[in-house]
């Protein structure tokens, strides 16, 4: 049992840093690409938040499955993976904020 909780805690863990790093990395390759502009880039944000979904949930089987040991605490790798979900699902509502406002400018512009 403690072993699945171990191996919850660190897939968190990964999916977590995986959630972090996929808007920033989306943003980076859209600079340097002549095919792709910083809008194309939102379409990592599906990406960012399944993964800060992921990490979230196997934090909380990671801390279930701990549950049954006699320590009773979670995993420092399940607590770090579902900070760095939170993170990352925080740094989609951000970028969703961030594309709501730019099409609603669009939108504005393209009225006058």
């Amino acid at each position: 049992m403690a072993s699945r909780g171990r191996a919850a805690g660190w897939g968190s863990a990964v999916a977590g840093a995986l959630s972090v790093a996929t808007l920033p990395v989306a943003i980076y390759v859209t600079r340097f690409s002549e095919d792709y502009e910083l809008l194309h880039a939102a379409f990592a944000l599906p990406v960012a938040a399944l993964l800060g979904i992921v990490a979230v949930v196997l934090a909380r089987r990671s801390r279930r499955l701990d549950s049954f040991v006699l320590s009773g605490r979670p995993s420092r790798a399940a607590q770090v993976g579902r900070v760095l979900g939170v993170i990352g699902l925080c740094l989609v509502a951000s970028g969703l904020v961030a594309l709501g406002v730019y099409w609603l400018l669009e939108y504005v512009g393209s009225r006058e």
